[in-house]
């Protein structure tokens, strides 16, 4: 069943609905320093960029992902991408028991910054409370430090390595090659606290 992406806007960041017009400018983003993107998909050109959307939009029709760009508050620029992904339906509802966010991918500029802080509270708070969703994961290659680190600023539960799980990608593997998974979840009944401190984190 298709999702359409509803637009998400917070003090420092507006998640919008991906679309295809919004390649140059996220090309432009991607392209301000490439280092931190060993472990993650980022093209670095139009045409990738391009079938990178165009690829996203295709899984949107078929009611896989949700993807947004990333819009970030003080310039008004584009900085990234990010999604709620690997969706989980259960048969009779026409929303998802289950979502993944993933796909996040932020200019350098934008890292370390109330941009992603923002981003992930925005999507939570869609997936518990509009959604109604039983269980949100976050999941990164398990050789990410960096991403592992955040996720568990965030306060999401380590569940466990899944070996072999997907696809490595990023400039730091060897893309295509099996990699190992680190998987994190937040429960509806951790989310109280966690929103609170994503939002005290915003305040400070």
């Amino acid at each position: 069943m298709r999702l359409e992406a509803p637009t998400l806007t917070g003090r420092h960041v507006q998640l919008e609905p991906l679309h295809a017009a919004h390649a140059p400018a996220l090309l432009e983003a991607a392209d301000r320093d490439r280092s931190t993107y060993g472990f993650t998909a980022v093209p670095g050109d139009l045409a990738t960029m391009q079938s990178y959307i165009g690829a996203l939009l295709a899984e949107a029709a078929n009611g896989t992902v949700v993807p947004f760009a990333q819009r970030r508050g003080s310039d008004d620029r584009l900085v990234g991408c990010t999604r709620l992904m690997s969706l989980q339906w259960k048969p009779g509802h026409d929303r998802p028991v289950e979502a993944e966010i993933g796909g996040t991918w932020l200019a350098a500029d934008a890292q370390r910054s109330a941009v992603n802080t923002e981003a992930k509270l925005l999507l939570l708070t869609h997936a518990f409370q509009t959604w109604g969703v039983h269980r949100v994961a976050i999941c990164t290659d398990a050789r990410n430090v960096r991403s592992r680190a955040a996720i568990d600023r965030l306060g999401a539960t380590f569940e466990g390595i899944l070996r072999n799980h997907r696809l490595s990608m990023g400039e730091h593997t060897e893309p295509g090659t099996p990699r190992n998974t680190a998987v994190y979840s937040i429960l509806p009944d951790e989310w109280p606290d966690i929103r609170a401190r994503l939002e005290h984190r915003l305040d400070v």
